[in-house]
């Protein structure tokens, strides 16, 4: 339950009394609390002189997607803090509908790593084709603009676990990155 509390016993106090301080519990959620799905038709204004799509497009719906996703796991606002890596592997083609899918992979204090991926459907057919993929860090943070802790992800699934794992693993590289560029 949000907001309960946890009581624990302190130590003896010297009139032999015990006192009882609350410390606030705090809840992990699902991966599957934080999915989320987005889809939008390619336009020709969001195209290229060869109909397709701008990569930078792409990564506008991307970070759209990311942003529910962290949206909803944490229930504060959110900011983009990175982008860590993001491919293109198929083009996509005016007329034909982009389709993302955004998780939280794990969560550190205040960031969280959101996974995308993006497929490109064609309408006539049904036939989808994984197009693209991204890993971005979000931070929450109050109406002030001041970061705040987010709850836990738990992840359920063994893809979700792999996640999980590799997400420590992108996120210590990050740090590398940082520490190596602001000596």
């Amino acid at each position: 339950m949000p907001g309960a509390s946890v009581h624990r016993q302190l130590p003896a106090t010297q009139a032999g009394r015990r006192l009882t301080m609350q410390t606030p519990q705090v809840h992990g959620k699902p991966v599957r609390a934080s999915q989320s799905d987005y889809s939008e038709l390619a336009l020709p204004n969001d195209a290229n002189v060869l109909g397709n799509v701008l990569g930078g497009k792409v990564m506008h719906l991307v970070d759209l997607a990311g942003a529910m996703a962290a949206l909803r796991h944490a229930r504060t606002p959110v900011v983009t803090a990175s982008v860590d890596y993001m491919n293109f592997l198929h083009p996509v083609h005016i007329g034909q509908l982009i389709v993302l899918r955004s998780s939280v992979n794990r969560v550190f204090r205040t960031s969280m790593e959101v996974g995308v991926k993006v497929w490109v459907e064609d309408l006539l057919t049904g036939e989808r084709q994984h197009t693209s993929s991204a890993y971005l860090t979000f931070v929450a943070v109050d109406t002030a603009g001041n970061r705040v802790h987010v709850p836990a992800v738990i992840p359920e699934t063994e893809e979700e676990k792999r996640r999980y794992e590799e997400a420590l693993r992108r996120r210590e590289y990050r740090l590398e990155l940082r520490e190596r560029s602001h000596p």
